[in-house]
């Protein structure tokens, strides 16, 4: 299991992680205002206030129907691309791991296109399974075909980016195919928050909150994993055991994401890469940072949109993507990807 950096005593350094686990759930409540407080229309702090408690306040649509139901998407769907990127990282032994650039995303969508176009399937209830197989058929699939357990993460990355080119081709060619029926996902290819409603929301949780739990009991033997499966077995975990786990916990996490709204990149992989210099590699604080942290990204990438795209907006995805491609390449070209 990793180890506390020497010349720092471990009980210091433990609770130095956990005053910098408050300070991130600071900033989330912080980022979680900040949403209901700016949007495409503009709204007065007080009028954001009575909009809350006050049914006929002028600001009580806006904030209850469309702020809140997109916070909490919001706030669900970053925590479950933020566990997801740290659990893939783990069990790939691979810095380039992300739900978006190993094609787990990709597929949860190509599994959508296709039940759209070809049964018809509209709205969260009907894409969520769609979704969480397709995720979950690509997850094995980028597994195997990247080698398995002598997988390297040159090969997961390849074989998630071949695998990634091909899907999204089958998504856009469907769309171009049948664009009738495929109108509706417009936006949701793009990756968006906009179409929150209480009643996504509550179907979301369920699978969300299973994920979390899922992903949350695998630090200890995915810290194990990390020093090969025959010390693992030593340390009393079951490594087969533990990576079935963890790709069903990626599942759940980026399947029900993905299809409430959308394929987001790079949420994934800048979240566990911005932790990992705080905690270290011990995902017993790792992915509880993840669960903070992702959700400040996505919010506050979401918030930006509003408030640039006014009296429109930009679409969360393409915010993250934008934000998300330039880090990608100066930790590439700076050498700190490979060595993470």
């Amino acid at each position: 299991m990793p180890q506390p950096p020497r010349g720092r005593p471990p009980g210091r350094r433990d609770a130095a992680r956990a005053a910098g686990l408050l300070g991130c759930l600071l900033v989330l409540l912080l980022v979680l205002l900040l949403s209901i407080a700016f949007g495409a229309r503009a709204l007065t702090p007080g009028e954001v206030w009575h909009g809350l408690f006050d049914s006929d306040s002028p600001g009580y649509t806006a904030v209850h129907r469309m702020r809140l139901p997109r916070t909490l998407l919001g706030l669900l769907a970053g925590t479950a691309l933020g566990l997801a990127g740290g659990i893939m990282q783990a069990l790939t032994r691979n810095p380039l791991a992300d739900p978006g650039l190993l094609g787990i995303n990709a597929g949860a969508s190509a599994a959508v296109a296709a039940a759209t176009a070809l049964l018809g399937v509209t709205g969260f209830t009907g894409y969520v399974w769609f979704a969480l197989a397709g995720a979950g058929l690509v997850s094995v699939l980028v597994y195997a075909v990247g080698g398995g357990r002598g997988a390297t993460p040159a090969r997961l990355a390849l074989a998630g980016s071949a695998l990634n080119a091909m899907l999204y081709s089958f998504v856009s060619g469907a769309m171009l195919l049948d664009t009738a029926s495929l109108e509706q996902m417009r936006f949701w290819t793009v990756g968006s928050l906009a179409g929150a409603g209480p009643a996504t929301i509550l179907r979301l949780l369920p699978f969300v909150a299973a994920g979390v739990l899922l992903a949350l009991a695998l630090a200890r033997p995915l810290n194990a994993m990390a020093l090969g499966d025959d010390s693992a077995r030593a340390l009393g975990a079951r490594p087969a055991l533990t990576r079935a786990a963890a790709i069903l916990a990626v599942t759940l996490l980026c399947g029900s994401a993905t299809a409430a709204c959308g394929p987001i990149v790079f949420v994934g992989l800048m979240v566990p890469h911005l932790v990992r210099a705080l905690t270290g590699p011990d995902l017993r604080w790792l992915l509880p940072y993840c669960a903070l942290l992702a959700p400040v990204l996505l919010l506050g990438a979401d918030v930006l949109g509003r408030v640039l795209g006014r009296p429109g907006e930009l679409q969360v995805g393409i915010v993250t993507a934008v934000l998300g491609g330039p880090f990608f390449l100066y930790f590439a070209r700076c050498g700190k990807v490979a060595r993470a």
